[in-house]
């Protein structure tokens, strides 16, 4: 739907480009009144000190590129919003339209990319995520960042948040959360031919020994073929690499999956892009572009051995904690399943110890150093 697209978009950029963390008082007609909001609801950002602290300090993204990518250019024929600093000075300034990236998730989030593609919204609609990552995680993601600013999770540098109820978050009609990240597929978007796009290969990688019922009950016959394509993606072949990167990567996802087994954190992925590199053919006259920052090798690109491909990875889709109602739910679920299927634990119902061992033993599989 179009317009619940724009209305939702509109919502988010007008949160990240308000400098102030909350609705102002002076805003108290206007809150009100956003309660009968269907799409368009009244978002906050989420300790913004706290994130423009990792954006600065940590990541060394550029505050002014990273803001910019949030407005339109003056060519472009979009909405109209006043931050609290253009208030001061009769200046206003004009609101990018987010681009939708269609459908990239399981979960039913929806998902947009900033217009020049470096950064990406993703929703987070169902409440046990976001309150596990608001209210548990981000404390101990933020002292992580700190000690290890190559950290392969996945940069979020903004939360955005309905701060009062609307009809739409009761209705469910609009998301009340959004996360912003990096887009780990920048560049793809400046190539010059379609052909060239076509190149860039994503892969969402979990361990594949885990029961996955729409794969393994009745030959996944009983899952459309839409579903059953984005369950699980199986990497083609072998990562070659220098001896150092894989131990440099080896070395930063046990110490990132660590942490999310202290928090009690499963079904993460490994998503990894790869796209041509120097020595492709036809040859790739300079490298892919990426976003400014302090990102380490494995986010800017890493070559393989021949030169043939670049990679880049990152972990994904750490909001489902085993300690969740939700997740106690289906676990006895799927306990009181298995003791007639023997099917054993799926990716949501494992042990997050034993869920950090399996992930670390595909990549380590996958993954050849030499």
């Amino acid at each position: 739907m179009k317009i619940r697209s724009s209305r939702i978009s509109v919502s988010i950029v007008r949160a990240i480009l308000r400098r102030c963390s909350t609705v102002s008082k002076r805003g108290l007609l206007k809150t009100i009144l956003s309660f009968f909001a269907f799409f368009k609801l009244l978002l906050a950002r989420y300790r913004p000190v706290d994130f423009i602290a990792l954006r600065q300090d940590v990541w060394g993204l550029d505050e002014d590129e990273y803001v910019d990518s949030f407005k339109a250019s003056p060519s472009e024929e979009t909405p109209l919003v006043q931050s609290s600093s253009s208030r001061r000075d009769k200046k206003k300034e004009r609101v990018a339209q987010l681009v939708p990236a269609g459908d990239l998730g399981y979960s039913g989030s929806t998902f947009f990319t900033t217009p020049n593609a470096k950064f990406l919204i993703k929703s987070l609609p169902r409440r046990f995520e976001h309150d596990f990552f608001a209210r548990e995680l981000l404390d101990p993601y933020i002292a992580h960042m700190r000690r290890q600013p190559h950290s392969l999770l996945v940069r979020i540098t903004d939360l955005v948040y309905a701060p009062h109820a609307s009809l739409g978050s009761l209705l469910g009609t609009a998301p009340t959360h959004h996360i912003v990240m990096e887009n780990l597929l920048f560049g793809k978007d400046l190539e010059t031919t379609e052909l060239e796009k076509e190149r860039w290969e994503t892969y969402d990688l979990k361990p594949s020994d885990y029961f996955f019922p729409e794969r393994d009950i009745a030959g996944g016959r009983l899952a459309p073929d839409s579903v059953l394509d984005r369950l699980i993606d199986e990497f083609p072949g072998k990562v070659h690499v220098s001896h150092d990167h894989k131990k440099q990567l080896m070395a930063l996802l046990e110490a990132d999956s660590q942490l999310l087994a202290d928090h009690n954190a499963v079904d993460y992925s490994l998503f990894l892009v790869r796209h041509p590199g120097p020595n492709s053919i036809p040859a790739r006259p300079t490298p892919a572009p990426v976003v400014r920052s302090n990102g380490g090798p494995w986010r800017s690109g890493v070559d393989d051995t021949d030169g043939r491909w670049t990679y880049r990875a990152v972990v994904l889709d750490f909001f489902w904690a085993k300690h969740t109602l939700r997740a106690r739910s289906m676990t006895g679920v799927v306990k009181l399943f298995n003791k007639m299927a023997h099917k054993g634990p799926m990716t949501i119902t494992a042990e997050p110890k034993e869920y950090r061992q399996r992930f670390l033993g595909m990549v380590e599989e996958m993954v050849v150093g030499s």
